[in-house]
């Protein structure tokens, strides 16, 4: 098959999902192109990974600019001639739909519901496009069953699939801990808790600084260490400073790779707004350490079953947040044990080998349909790649 990926954002878990899936489909024998704008990890990534990239500026959020950028992915789309077009979160899904308007395969992965992310007449707006435009896609990819549910409860009539997200676990593996603080300079012994994620409204790193005084007063020895950059990297900045010294927090910026971090960790800890399945725990857990995350969309589904009680706190709480960290940093012992039954699980579930497969078999789904419709005469002039 030749397959067109398109994308924005450019950072984050979206391009971590797709470079995983160019990387698989490159390996299954696959033509694989990416169209996204620069200035992001995703393109020199995919393109390491055997896509062939495309350029495609296209700024985040929708504007006046849309229309352009709907009109060049269609010039893409023309050239690439795919079998079938898969649209990564909101943005893609918003341009990519209005260039080929269901004339080609298409494929919508929202990786968390856009209208969950705003507020008042916006989300409103949303939503109504979001409701209007499933009949643009073949198949509505989600990565989790709740945010199926979720989009369903908002009235999203869709042809839904769901193929829960997936990490790389030869490439994410447990990792001697007192040699991974000691590359980082860190305290060797002192209980350690680590968010890895974009520093922005979604993952809720203001929730657990706001959250990190309660923890102390439980463990007062507990570190706290927050990877990533971002857009709120300025905001956050200032609280970091003010509880560094006092309360012991680093925040280590964009790293070009988390694995020592997890190694180093007792507990990585995610205490997001909203999500689909974050990708962040599942590496987590590939590396063997628990995680404590917030009960958003895909949280308990990540989590292996014994975990699903327990190992979630309501979301934007921190007090409840408080607790569940120091409960944890208490017990290193309990720790470990959690995450080797961590490995385990995302080692049986969340291999993205499996996750490769699976959306394959969805792409030829939705090709033999494709080809099956124009055969019986229905779809009208769709001829897949051509619009």
């Amino acid at each position: 098959m030749t397959i067109l990926h398109i994308a924005q954002p450019v950072d984050g878990g979206v391009a971590r999902v797709l470079v995983d899936l160019v990387r698989g489909q490159r390996e299954a024998g696959h033509r694989v192109l990416v169209a996204c704008p620069g200035g992001g990890r995703l393109a020199p990534e995919a393109a390491s990974a055997g896509a062939l990239v495309r350029d495609w500026p296209a700024r985040r959020s929708p504007g006046p600019a849309t229309a352009a950028e709907a009109w060049r992915l269609r010039r893409i789309v023309r050239d690439a001639q795919p079998d079938v077009l898969h649209l990564h979160s909101a943005k893609a899904g918003l341009a990519g739909r209005l260039a080929v308007r269901g004339s080609v395969p298409t494929v919508f992965q929202p990786h968390a519901w856009s209208f969950a992310a705003v507020d008042g007449p916006l989300a409103a707006a949303t939503l109504r496009w979001e409701r209007y435009a499933a009949r643009w896609a073949d198949r509505v990819l989600c990565v989790s069953e709740q945010e199926r549910r979720d989009g369903e409860a908002a009235g999203v009539r869709a042809r839904w699939a769901v193929v829960p997200n997936g990490v790389d676990v030869r490439h994410h593996t447990p990792a001697d801990r007192r040699a991974a603080r000691m590359s980082l300079g860190l305290d060797l012994e002192a209980p350690l808790a680590v968010c890895v994620g974009r520093l922005c409204r979604q993952k809720g790193q203001d929730i657990l600084l706001a959250a990190w005084p309660q923890v102390l007063a439980r463990v007062p020895a507990a570190r706290l260490a927050l990877v990533g950059g971002g857009p709120d990297e300025a905001l956050l900045a200032s609280t970091v400073r003010e509880l560094a010294e006092p309360f012991r927090v680093r925040a280590a910026g964009d790293v070009p790779d988390p694995r020592p971090w997890l190694a180093a960790a007792d507990l990585v800890v995610l205490p997001s707004r909203w999500e689909g399945m974050a990708l962040a725990p599942l590496e987590a857990m590939a590396a063997g350490r628990p995680v404590l995350l917030t009960d958003v969309p895909g949280a308990r589904e990540c989590l292996p079953p014994s975990e699903r009680a327990g190992g979630t706190v309501p979301a934007e709480d921190p007090l409840a947040l408080a607790a569940g960290i120091a409960r944890a940093l208490a017990d290193p012992i309990e720790c470990e044990r959690r995450g080797a039954a961590a490995r385990a699980h995302v080692t049986a579930r969340h291999d993205v080998r499996a996750v490769v497969e699976q959306v394959e078999v969805l792409y030829r789904t939705v090709v033999r349909a494709d080809r099956a419709g124009r055969t019986a005469g229905r779809g009208g002039d769709r001829v897949p790649g051509r619009i």
